[in-house]
C-alpha cells in the first residue's frame, strides 16, 4: 500500500513578510513613536521659555504681558502630557506578554500623578510668607526635572536608550538652571530644553526606521 506524499495546496508553506521580504525589522512589542511628544514638549519650551528668556530680566528684549510665557508653557506641557500618556497606552496595548501591561498602565498614571504633585508642591510653596513669587522659577524648571524623571523611568521600562537619555538631560539642565536666575534661567531652557527635543524628534525618526 503506497503511502501519497504530494503536498496540497492548503497545507503548501506560505512564505511569511519576513521569509519573502527579508527580516522584519526587530522591535520591542511595547515600543511606541514618541515624536508627536517630542515636538509638542519642544514647541512650549520654545514658546514659553523663550518669551520669557525676551521679556524678563532688567532690560527686556520684548515687553510681553507676564501671564503670555506661562500660558504658552502650561499650553504646551498639557498637549505634551496628554501625548505622552496616549502614547504609554499604545505601548500597553501593544504588549504582547501579561507582565509587560501593568508597566504601561503604571506609566501612564505616573504622568497625572507627577503633575498633579507639583501642582500641589508649587501652590503650598506660593503660600509660604516671603515667597510669592517662586512659582515662576519651580514652574519652568520643576516641569522639566518631572518630565526628565518620567523619562528616565520609560525609557528604562521601555529599553529606549534615546528616551532614557533625553530625560537624564532635561533633569539635569532644568535644575542647573536654577543656579542662574533671572533670563538666564530661561535661556537655559530654551536653548538645552528646546534643542534637545528637536534633536530626539529627529533622532527619534531615525530609531524608528531602523531594523
Amino acid at each position: 500500500m503506497s503511502v501519497n506524499t504530494a503536498v496540497t495546496p492548503a497545507t503548501a508553506a506560505t512564505p511569511t513578510p519576513a521569509t519573502a521580504g527579508g527580516p522584519a525589522p526587530a522591535r520591542l512589542p511595547g515600543d511606541v513613536d514618541n515624536r508627536a511628544t517630542y515636538i509638542s514638549f519642544g514647541l512650549a519650551y520654545v514658546l514659553g521659555h523663550g518669551s520669557a528668556a525676551l521679556s524678563k530680566g532688567d532690560a527686556p528684549l520684548f515687553d510681553l504681558p507676564g501671564w503670555l510665557p506661562m500660558t504658552l508653557l502650561g499650553a504646551g506641557l498639557a498637549v505634551g502630557t496628554v501625548q505622552a500618556t496616549v502614547a504609554a497606552l499604545r505601548a500597553q496595548r501593544a504588549a504582547t506578554e501579561p507582565d509587560d501591561v501593568l508597566p504601561g498602565k503604571l506609566l501612564g498614571v505616573a504622568w497625572v500623578t507627577s503633575f498633579a504633585a507639583l501642582f500641589l508642591a508649587i501652590t503650598g510653596l506660593t503660600s509660604t510668607p516671603g515667597m510669592p513669587d517662586v512659582q515662576s522659577l519651580l514652574w519652568p524648571t520643576g516641569s522639566g526635572f518631572v518630565v526628565g524623571l518620567l523619562y528616565l523611568a520609560e525609557g528604562a521600562a521601555r529599553r529606549n536608550l534615546l528616551h532614557y537619555s533625553l530625560g537624564t538631560w532635561l533633569a539635569l539642565t532644568s535644575t542647573a538652571a536654577l543656579l542662574l536666575g533671572g533670563p538666564g534661567l530661561y535661556w537655559v531652557l530654551t536653548l538645552a530644553g528646546g534643542g534637545a527635543y528637536a534633536l530626539a524628534a529627529v533622532l527619534e525618526r531615525r530609531r524608528l526606521a531602523a531594523p
